[in-house]
């Protein structure tokens, strides 16, 4: 007999040959066994039948024809009792009406015909094994199925619930994270103004000269459509323009900028390179410390270190330039004879396309022209130290007489400020000025 066949996938199959001649469950047995198959073979039905109590069984052949038991009897038992057993009838040509019985009776899988080709006997046996294991895992993905469908409505019932729970819970967190975001924010800001107060200490002279600097550049800026990124970097670079001062020796500071003699107003220049320097590593200030390197960088590109002029300049530097030397003006750290505001405002349109910006000139002459347009208008009331009270809001910041901040505007006063207020007044000898929403 021809011999060609693929061995099983599984080892652990095993197949039942039941035939009452020996002969031919030994040719069965020869065939299959070298394929991998565990073999059991019985001469009857009901020593089939008693095999199969003991043994777990996944396919059985019978033969049609044997005595006390028929092939349709014995399969149709087995069908009843251990549905889930392949079973194969194997027959005659002159049984053809029996095996019609036996697929109804038995629901058998396939029948086989004697004399059998052992290619063709393998194969079909191969196929039923295969088949016989895709129902099962049709049937255990259905159960899967089945059991994930309950669960999943188990789940989709209590689901909105705990999406409503969950999305209050990041609501809260959110809320949470932006208020420490607002007050890191307004920390980091305020460290920014007391780290510029360093330099107005030093020289009484310059007292609050960054904090109206930082006040008009913001204004400008506002003015110019910038965004908010970008005003809140002119700012900060408004603030510690001048912070290289720091460096410099005191006889740079103790004279107006045009009575230095040439060599003392070239060293005297190199404070923005200073600044930028010593801010440059903090990645938060990098912007800044560039508007603050090009501060006091000409228009016109003349005199200019950085060989930048015009528009190559950036335009936070262009705007810092002229609220600085607005400033300067009226304060005399530019000349000895100090310039009222409209005299400081008519050096600045002077100095429009050579040392200054034009389009930043024009913005800012209409701005002095309709300052009071700017700022948040609310009714504010001026008050001592001993009319505070818990909960306060500052209208204005609390400055001392020679310009230094004390507090920031929108502070909210707690017992603590309010005590280091009191004690301030009463160590300095000095009554502060304080504006608040409501007395």
């Amino acid at each position: 007999m021809n011999q060609e066949a693929t061995p099983p996938e599984s080892n652990a199959t095993t197949l039942l040959f039941i035939d009452d001649d020996a002969s031919i469950l030994t040719l069965l047995k020869r065939l299959f066994q070298p394929l991998g198959y565990n073999i059991l073979t019985a001469e009857s039905g009901a020593e089939a039948l008693v095999l199969m109590e003991k043994e777990k069984v996944d396919l059985v052949i019978s033969d049609m024809q044997m005595p006390q038991m028929t092939g349709v009897e014995l399969l149709e038992q087995i069908r009843v009792k251990w549905p889930d057993v392949v079973r194969i009838l194997q027959t005659g040509y002159s049984d053809l009406s029996s095996a019609i019985e036996a697929i109804n009776r038995g629901e058998i899988y396939r029948y086989i015909t004697k004399p059998w080709v052992n290619n063709d006997i393998v194969l079909i046996v191969h196929d039923a094994l295969e088949r016989k294991h895709l129902l099962a895992e049709k049937r255990r993905l259905e159960a899967l199925t089945l059991r994930q469908n309950e669960e999943l409505k188990t789940l989709n019932a209590s689901l909105e619930d705990k999406v409503r729970q969950r999305t209050a819970e990041l609501r809260v967190a959110l809320e949470s994270l932006a208020h420490a975001h607002e007050h890191l924010k307004k920390d980091y800001f305020t460290t920014i103004q007391v780290f510029a107060n360093l330099m107005e200490l030093r020289k009484g002279t310059m007292a609050g000269h960054s904090r109206r600097v930082a006040q008009l550049s913001r204004n400008i800026a506002y003015k110019m459509s910038l965004s908010e990124t970008d005003i809140q970097n002119i700012e900060t670079a408004a603030l510690l323009h001048n912070i290289g001062k720091i460096g410099l020796k005191d006889r740079l500071l103790d004279k107006p900028y045009m009575e230095l003699p040439y060599a003392d107003r070239a060293e005297f220049n190199k404070h923005p390179q200073h600044a930028a320097a010593a801010l440059m590593a903090l990645d938060p200030l990098l912007k800044a410390s560039e508007l603050i390197r090009h501060h006091l960088d000409h228009y016109d590109g003349v005199g200019n270190s950085s060989g930048l002029r015009g528009e190559d300049l950036p335009l936070g530097a262009r705007i810092l330039l002229v609220a600085s030397d607005y400033d300067a003006l009226q304060q005399g750290l530019i000349s000895h004879d100090k310039q009222s505001p409209e005299q400081a405002l008519d050096m600045i349109v002077s100095g429009s396309n050579t040392r200054y910006d034009p389009i930043v000139v024009d913005v800012f002459r209409e701005l002095m022209s309709q300052v009071s347009s700017y700022g948040r208008v609310e009714a504010e009331f001026l008050v001592t130290s001993a009319q505070l009270y818990d909960g306060m809001l500052l209208t204005r910041d609390v400055v001392t007489g020679n310009g230094m901040l004390l507090l920031l505007k929108d502070s909210a006063l707690n017992a603590e400020r309010i005590r280091e207020i009191r004690e301030f007044e009463r160590t300095a000898g000095e009554q502060l000025t304080i504006f608040t929403h409501s007395i």
